[in-house]
């Protein structure tokens, strides 16, 4: 069992391990930095998630990804557990900031859509695993549009329209990849355009709708539904090339900036990094991306491909969405970023999608070296 193990660690790809162990600590350090002149309770309870998500990620990349391939009923299960989770919590959640979102046990939370996304991936990966061949017919992207549809209506109910765009994201991602034809893909926007309109008008709290209004000219209301955008785009500058240094912030310490350690982790990162930092964390999500890719190239069947194109897609719309949002790029919708902002959901979520793609690389690596003796033997 311990040889076995240890062959096991030997193949992981440690080079995606680091760059996401790098991320927790530039997490770490910059919520360390945030509390340094007023009480900021998330750095102890960060920690106390790093560990769970670091517990999580081995977990899962000892565990064969094989069986979840297998097995469909069992994901179909976990798919339907949390779309009853969504529905409870949308009675019975309390509402926090203006979203119902989270199941409350005392000071912690447990927010059941960011798990939604992880039984999204493994159910569409496992779909389109099996019609790959004829995902052009209509019937199939139907299906699976509803797969994704049913658990992003239940969060947009919270309201969460963050949530929302992640979940429709990744069915467009993997569709995109896994082929479709144009006009079903001009009929899908078409559709989206219709949704998009009943969405404004019947879904979307109030607050919603200031924030993308606003995010045409936040100076039209810079006290209100524009603050958090400006408070933002002005950390951002005001790190210049090398930055103000960490515990230095002016817009995060004098609590200019909302929300510093989740949404807007970004701008007190580079306020307090600078230029350099910000080029620095880009760096690190460039080689995370990298091995995604590498990893997805030499994957052994669809299954585990289209579960790496959505884990990928996942960890793209967060980090482009947030960065972008903090810099006056996207509206503002409550997205994180991925490994660095605070929240216990999204490190313990953030940490099983990269044990997922520990493991098939891990299976894979195996698989190719077996394939590999085998022909030496034959010939």
């Amino acid at each position: 069992m311990l040889k076995s193990f240890l062959e096991l660690a030997r193949q992981m790809d440690w080079i995606l391990a680091g760059s996401v162990f790098v991320l927790l600590l530039l997490s770490l350090v910059s919520l360390a930095s945030f509390s340094t002149t007023t009480p900021f309770p998330y750095f102890s309870r960060q920690i106390i998630w790093i560990l769970l998500g670091i517990a999580a990620f081995f977990t899962v990349s000892f565990f064969d990804y094989r069986i979840l391939k297998n097995y469909g009923g069992l994901l179909l299960l976990i798919y339907l557990l949390l779309l009853v989770l969504l529905l409870v919590l949308i009675v019975v959640g309390r509402e926090v900031r203006g979203v119902v979102s989270w199941f409350r046990f005392g000071s912690f939370a447990l927010e059941p859509g960011e798990f939604m996304k992880i039984a999204l991936v493994l159910i569409l990966a496992k779909y389109f695993s099996r019609r790959h061949v004829e995902i052009y017919r209509l019937r199939h992207l139907i299906i699976s549009g509803l797969y994704a549809g049913m658990p992003a209506f239940l969060v947009l109910r919270q309201p969460d329209l963050g949530m929302a765009v992640i979940l429709g994201s990744i069915w467009l991602g993997i569709v995109l990849f896994s082929g479709i034809k144009f006009k079903h893909l001009a009929i899908f926007f078409l559709l989206l355009a219709a949704l998009s309109v009943f969405g404004w008008y019947f879904m979307l709290a109030p607050y919603q709708h200031a924030r993308i209004i606003s995010f045409l000219n936040p100076w039209n209301d810079p006290l209100h539904s524009g603050y958090n955008a400006i408070q933002a785009m002005i950390a951002v500058g005001s790190g210049k090339i090398w930055g103000k240094g960490l515990g230095y912030g002016s817009q995060t310490h004098l609590n200019f900036l909302p929300e510093p350690a989740t949404d807007f982790i970004f701008a007190g990162f580079a306020e307090e990094w600078g230029l350099i930092g910000v080029l620095f964390l880009l760096l690190i999500y460039f080689v995370f991306f990298l091995r995604l890719f590498r990893i997805g190239m030499r994957a052994g069947d669809n299954f585990a491909r289209l579960v790496i194109l959505g884990v990928t897609t996942v960890f793209f719309v967060h980090v482009m969405i947030n960065i972008g949002m903090n810099m006056g790029l996207f509206p503002i919708t409550g997205i994180t970023l991925p490994f660095v902002s605070y929240g216990g959901s999204s490190i313990l979520t953030d940490m099983i999608l990269v044990g997922l793609v520990q493991s098939i690389s891990v299976r894979s690596l195996k698989s190719t070296a077996f394939t590999t003796r085998e022909s030496l033997v034959a010939a």
